[in-house]
């Protein structure tokens, strides 16, 4: 099988996984697939407050718009400021997009971009409900990013990179959309030790955040290869208890972990 097939293969997986997700209404997975049992956790609000969400932030969205997908809270260290244009790589139902939106105001703008139909067709709703003009969603692959050269002050996302085959791919892309001195603020789950091959080729741990992660000298090396400097990834070791939740029964705590990625251009 070419490298191609491959990455394609699993781009199709992780997009039928989400899409599941978002046709089905269940929430709470914790970035998990939509067959893991801990879709059955009903309080997504309390999901997110454990991963550093406020109570405002929860009930400032729309419903529906918090799904419970993340691992972390990339506002922590966006620092986003009005005016200011942020992208969302894979936004999912529109959460994150909807906090960026209240923090940079009406002369401000925010970019959604999600590789599944279901999902952007979800967000679109949620911000129509929501009333808010200055969010918009676009289809595409975070590894083509259906955005113009060096428009864009901040690039948030919450638990995705971690499920394309290509981050290489993914940073030279944020690397590109970004305006001089703009900044990539993100929430993600990285490898902390060697992924057992068993789980490598498992498309439900591929999907849930978990099989496809990176170390974080080596996302460290791709973001400096990108061109990025100032890079800093904090591990959040506490993270291993919600962590655990994913695949009961399946030690994926021993071997992922959330963290917090910054980087500059």
């Amino acid at each position: 099988m070419t490298d191609d097939l491959q990455a394609d293969n699993i781009r199709q997986a992780v997009r039928a996984s989400y899409a599941g997700v978002a046709q089905t209404g269940v929430t709470g997975c914790a970035c998990s697939s939509a067959s893991s049992s801990c879709c059955s956790a009903p309080n997504v609000a309390d999901m997110s407050m454990q991963l550093g969400y406020s109570s405002d932030d929860v009930s400032a969205v729309p419903e529906g718009a918090n799904m419970g997908l993340g691992c972390g809270n990339p506002h922590a260290i966006a620092a986003l400021q009005p005016g200011e244009v942020v992208v969302d790589l894979g936004s999912g139902g529109g959460f994150d997009c909807f906090l960026a939106a209240q923090r940079v105001g009406p002369t401000g703008k925010v970019i959604g971009v999600d590789m599944t139909p279901e999902m952007i067709s979800k967000a679109r709703a949620n911000a129509a409900a929501g009333g808010f003009s200055n969010v918009e969603f676009r289809l595409g692959e975070i590894e083509a990013v259906p955005v113009a050269d060096g428009i864009v002050d901040v690039i948030i996302s919450n638990c995705v990179i971690n499920l394309s085959p290509e981050k290489q791919r993914v940073f030279n892309e944020a690397y590109r959309i970004l305006k001089p001195c703009g900044r990539l603020a993100i929430s993600d789950v990285v490898a902390t030790q060697e992924i057992p091959a068993e789980m490598k080729g498992d498309m439900d741990l591929v999907s849930g955040c978990i099989s496809g992660s990176s170390t974080a000298a080596n996302n460290e090396a791709m973001l400096r290869a990108a061109g990025f400097s100032r890079v800093s990834i904090t591990v959040n070791e506490s993270s291993r208890e919600f962590i655990s939740e994913w695949a009961p029964g399946r030690n994926i705590e021993e071997y992922i972990a959330s963290a917090l990625i910054e980087a500059k251009k």
